[in-house]
């Protein structure tokens, strides 16, 4: 829907809604995981095939999401967000039914269609309901459902898997989309580019309604030189390559760390889930949100503030996942994976800012369409199953100890994305 003036209640309602979207995202998108042990001794898997799971989900996340980046800048970004959230909440219900490997596989799959629907529109869409020098916070907000709704994830599969078995775990996080999919549809919404858009938009960007302004061939064109010039914006390229270095890293913990406390430190599929999605929920927060208030102040100060914060968070919380992998002790291992994934989630609200700020708003779908593609192909769509692999060959600890190589890339990367993020926010500005 087309917004007349927006009131500050309904900005923090349209912030509230979409928060409780994303945390029924990462939900859905967790609770495999924390089923992994029942899943592999039910079906009788390799860690191959288990990891590919995670994989399948990834891979057609990032393949359809360009498609919904184009549909997200041409027409209602409410109605994509909306119609995602159908998709996968019915999908993650019907692995619930799920007989079978292939049947889980094409299950897990069409859930990425479906998030890829939703995570390619809603950034832009918080965005524009506040002003750019909140931003940061903002999102920070927006982004604290990847903790809390991970850990829900976690906690929710571990519990009603262990008493319910893994089929009644999906079936029970799924359903609760399909209520949110009405308000979600109806919300009103902002000019695109909140405060930045200018009174007459230029040639090509369209309302909200999803009506075009170009003739087919010139939507083409204009998508063709949108994408172009997306990958000669080398800020938006370092700072999507740091975050498919964080993604990988992200994604292959995330996939591999429940298993991981089952094999090596004996606990339960109920309490190892626990343990992680608390001290996952509490990092998660903490982290979030003290990335978007150091990154919106150290951005006052210095143009490249955001990614300042990022890169040192991730070089800091490298050794700290060595030591949650090589920890011989249960508390040692739990502090450490607390501390690592407070500095990994220091840098969400930042380097999501950073992908806003250097894009013109006219393309912003576009380009969250872009780094979604990047960094899953790079990211997570590969690290489960490499991580699986590699630990059918050696053995889980080992694998997992190249995830914070992946974080120290990603750091360095960071502070490449600073030399040219000021000059790529003015040309977005102008």
């Amino acid at each position: 829907m087309n917004a007349g003036p927006i009131s500050l209640s309904y900005r923090r309602y349209a912030l509230g809604l979409l928060l409780a979207v994303n945390l029924l995202n990462y939900i859905d998108r967790q609770v495999l995981f924390a089923v992994f042990p029942l899943i592999k001794i039910d079906l009788h898997l390799s860690d191959t095939e288990l990891g590919f799971l995670g994989s399948a989900f990834m891979l057609s996340y990032l393949l359809i999401a360009p498609l919904f980046g184009w549909l997200g800048d041409h027409w209602s970004r409410t109605r994509l967000a909306a119609g995602g959230l159908v998709v996968w909440s019915l999908a993650t219900v019907l692995a619930g039914f799920a007989p079978g490997y292939r049947a889980l596989l094409a299950a897990r799959a069409t859930v990425g269609v479906g998030e890829a629907s939703f995570g390619t529109v809603s950034p832009g869409l918080v965005s524009d309901f506040f002003p750019k020098e909140r931003r940061g916070k903002i999102l920070s907000w927006f982004y604290v459902a990847i903790p809390v709704g991970s850990a829900l994830g976690y906690l929710l599969g571990g519990m009603l898997g262990q008493r319910y078995g893994w089929h009644a775990a999906f079936l029970l996080v799924g359903l609760p989309g399909l209520l949110l999919a009405v308000p979600l549809a109806l919300l009103r919404t902002p000019p695109r580019g909140g405060d930045e858009n200018l009174p007459h938009p230029p040639p090509g960007l369209p309302l909200e309604s999803g009506g075009f302004k170009m003739s087919p061939v010139g939507e083409v064109e204009s998508a063709a030189a949108g994408y172009a010039a997306l990958f000669r914006n080398r800020s938006f390229v370092c700072n999507t390559l740091a975050m498919a270095a964080m993604t990988f890293a992200i994604g292959g913990l995330a996939q591999w760390i429940p298993s991981f406390l089952h094999r090596v430190h004996s606990l339960d599929v109920a309490r190892g889930n626990t343990l992680f999605g608390a001290t996952t929920v509490l990092a998660g927060i903490l982290g979030t949100m003290a990335g978007g208030w150091l990154g919106d102040r150290w951005q006052k100060r210095n143009g490249k503030g955001y990614l300042l914060v990022s890169g040192w968070g991730f070089l800091l919380g490298a050794p700290f996942a060595v030591w949650a992998i090589l920890a011989p002790g249960l508390t040692g291992c739990i502090s450490a994976i607390f501390i690592a994934e407070f500095f990994l989630f220091l840098n969400t609200g930042p380097l999501n800012t950073v992908t806003i700020n250097v894009t013109n708003p006219a393309v912003r779908a576009m380009a969250f369409a872009v780094n979604i593609f990047f960094i899953h192909a790079l990211g997570d769509a590969i690290s489960p199953s490499i991580l699986g692999w590699l630990s059918d060959q050696w053995d889980l600890r080992s694998a997992l100890l190249i995830t914070p190589v992946a974080m120290v890339l990603a750091g360095l990367l960071c502070f490449v994305c600073g030399r040219f993020v000021v000059q790529d926010m003015a040309r977005a500005e102008g």
